[in-house]
């Protein structure tokens, strides 16, 4: 069973600068929105409460943070959660009250184990390039975790080419610095980008379950119901069953669902609960 989450469906958070330490907003062409930060959440969250998309199994938050040029989250603090940031576009610099600094780019993935407590800030340090990632919480197989952070380049340009990328696996599997990041839950992320006139499928066992977001472009889904995706639209799907994905614009195709080529795809896998 497949059910679509439109894009149009989404609540879009737009805070005051302030509220994160920013400066006021700026009227300048490198910026692709008029407030500093365009947010969609998936799931409840901050001034959003909907108690039918509080959750999908362990996925508690996704949001889909557009952040303009030299703005960012200032220092706030998190606890008993699993915290992984994919970013799709620009670089994304993150600095913790455990010493860690890092800045990463697209197609990388930022994690973080709260656990007892740990502090934070995000920010896009670039002055003219906007900041866009999609953020997901999880909830840990247990809470007081030791607060642990990594990052996560990808192994190859191509690693997401026509095939799923992935990105994060439970912590208690055989984890390597060249494979996916360690989590204390039980849930696979994965990423792929589907070229024109493509297809890929994604394979939901039994007793699993996966959201998926069409992170850009747009894509024609079959299997366990079907249809279709564009940019920023979400889909639960409940196993088993098999989901394939085709670019939604076929080679000689005259149909137009997104103005982009082919699709990318973000998938979070987790046991059903």
């Amino acid at each position: 069973m497949a059910v679509m989450v439109p894009a149009s469906s989404l609540f879009v958070s737009e805070p005051p600068p302030h509220l994160f330490g920013n400066a006021g907003n700026e009227k300048k062409a490198t910026w692709t929105n008029g407030n500093w930060l365009k947010s969609r959440f998936h799931f409840s969250f901050a001034e959003y409460r909907d108690s039918k998309r509080s959750s999908f199994g362990v996925l508690r938050v996704m949001n889909d943070d557009l952040v303009q040029p030299a703005r960012g989250f200032g220092t706030h603090p998190h606890r008993n959660m699993e915290i992984v940031t994919y970013i799709v576009s620009g670089q994304l610099t993150h600095k913790d009250s455990m010493g860690t600094e890092e800045t990463l780019g697209r197609g990388s993935v930022q994690f973080m184990t709260a656990g007892t407590g740990v502090r934070h800030s995000e920010f896009n340090h670039d002055p003219e390039k906007p900041l866009r990632f999609v953020q997901m919480w999880l909830m840990p197989n247990r809470s007081g975790l030791k607060p642990n952070y990594g990052g996560r380049e990808p192994a190859a340009p191509t690693e997401r080419d026509g095939r799923w990328a992935h990105l994060a696996m439970p912590v208690s599997s055989k984890c390597s610095p060249d494979k996916p990041v360690p989590i204390n839950c039980d849930a696979n992320i994965y990423a792929a980008e589907i070229q024109p006139g493509k297809g890929l499928e994604f394979q939901v066992e039994a007793g699993r379950q996966a959201y998926v977001l069409c992170v850009e472009g747009s894509a024609r889904v079959g299997g366990l119901g079907g249809g279709k995706l564009v940019r920023h639209d979400g889909m639960q799907a409940v196993g088993p069953g098999v989901l394939s994905f085709t670019d939604a614009k076929p080679v000689g195709s005259t149909e137009i669902l997104d103005p982009e080529p082919g699709c990318h795809l973000l998938v979070v896998e987790m046991s059903q609960r």
